[in-house]
């Protein structure tokens, strides 16, 4: 009986991490363990169905070139981008897209994963 609890609880491990990674709203489902006693044949092993959501799809990618410039320029409307980096800022990955509009410098920083702006940063431009 303890191989069997150990297949059975290691399988349903395996779908509720693998629900978790393809996003929220999957639902994890088990299939029952056979009496006390009774032996397991090699048909009868435990099995795990995950049925996700069809919207849940894993990108490990994260946001494009286009979309983080696309985010930027929707915080500084009416700006000309000059420039687009992408680099590591404490530890993550963030798109740098540099703006100008009349005199004035921004910096936007995009996270790289996430699509969220973590900085802004305005300067005179002398």
């Amino acid at each position: 009986m303890r191989q069997i609890t150990k297949v059975a609880l290691a399988t349903a491990a395996t779908a509720t991490t693998a629900a978790l990674l393809f996003g929220e709203g999957g639902t994890v489902l088990a299939a029952a363990r056979p009496a006390a006693g009774a032996p397991l044949s090699a048909g009868a092993a435990a099995t795990t169905t995950v049925a996700m959501p069809a919207a849940a799809t894993v990108t490990t990618a994260g946001i494009s070139y286009r979309e983080a410039v696309r985010i930027a320029r929707k915080r500084v409307p009416g700006a000309r981008v000059t420039e687009v980096e992408r680099e590591w800022e404490h530890g993550r990955r963030v798109w740098k897209v540099e703006l100008r509009k009349g005199r004035w410098e921004y910096e936007v920083h995009v996270s790289a994963a996430t699509g969220k702006v973590t900085r802004v940063k305005r300067k005179l431009d002398d």
